[in-house]
């Protein structure tokens, strides 16, 4: 059987939400691709170890905060001179039914997910632009298609997300980069605190019948980054179990 393997030597990552989760796992898969892989996070000193632990590098920031992202973007460039890959996966859950919502839970998740989506794209596009060539892979989620009872700041922002990555992608093809999307249903600690009879039925309710390992979705985002995936742009990739069917 041939395994597909894909080679990011010389190549520079950042992936936002790095320090735990898809985002760790994800840049593990880079680092062992020969990226230089920037873990970028709110938490410095998580991001830290996390980076130390898998031989990738680390970048504080908050993707909510303009100057934040644009200093860490700018180090990372520093550093490397280039960014190649971007993953905007940074994401934040404040669940409650609507007329519970608070005005900062409901900014706090749209400035993270959707706004921290923008604001990375926006601060790598001029470096993007004078190699004529970038690949960015954006997290969304099923329930920003679908909905879900106690999450309407989560879903406005994943479906922003999906509105967001089409835009850009329109947008950015004329200088060489893609723009793309996962819809991943993974084992991450946010599935971790559900009740374990509330996670029994919701992995039931997925036709391969479990949730995903957060490394099975290094292969997407690997292929969507790759030279093989140079003619895709703008669409939401479900890897998903079969959830959204």
């Amino acid at each position: 059987m041939r395994t597909l393997t894909y080679d990011f030597s010389e190549q520079t990552v950042i992936v936002t939400g790095g320090a735990r989760g898809i985002g760790l796992e994800l840049g593990r898969f880079f680092v062992s691709a020969g990226a230089i892989t920037y873990l970028l996070d709110y938490d410095a000193d998580e991001a830290a170890k996390a980076a130390a632990d898998i031989g990738a590098r680390s970048v504080a920031a908050d993707v909510s905060n303009t100057e934040d992202v644009e200093r860490a973007v700018a180090a990372v460039v520093g550093d490397t001179g280039r960014i190649d890959i971007l993953v905007n996966n940074a994401g934040i859950l404040r669940d409650n039914v609507m007329w519970k919502i608070d005005d900062n839970d409901w900014n706090d998740v749209l400035a993270i997910h959707a706004g921290g989506t923008f604001r990375l794209t926006r601060a790598c596009i001029p470096h993007f632009r004078k190699k004529n060539f970038g690949r960015v892979i954006n997290v969304t989620s099923y329930t920003g298609l679908r909905g879900n009872i106690g999450q309407a700041n989560y879903a406005t922002a994943k479906a922003g997300i999906i509105g967001f990555t089409k835009t850009a992608a329109k947008e950015l093809a004329r200088f060489g980069v893609t723009v793309n999307a996962i819809s991943p249903n993974a084992e991450t600690r946010m599935v971790a605190s559900i009740p374990d009879a509330k996670k029994a039925e919701l992995a039931a309710a997925i036709p391969l019948g479990r949730f995903a390992d957060p490394a099975e979705m290094a292969a997407a985002v690997g292929f969507l980054a790759s030279a093989e995936a140079g003619y895709i742009t703008g669409v939401v990739l479900p890897v998903d179990g079969g959830i959204s069917i």
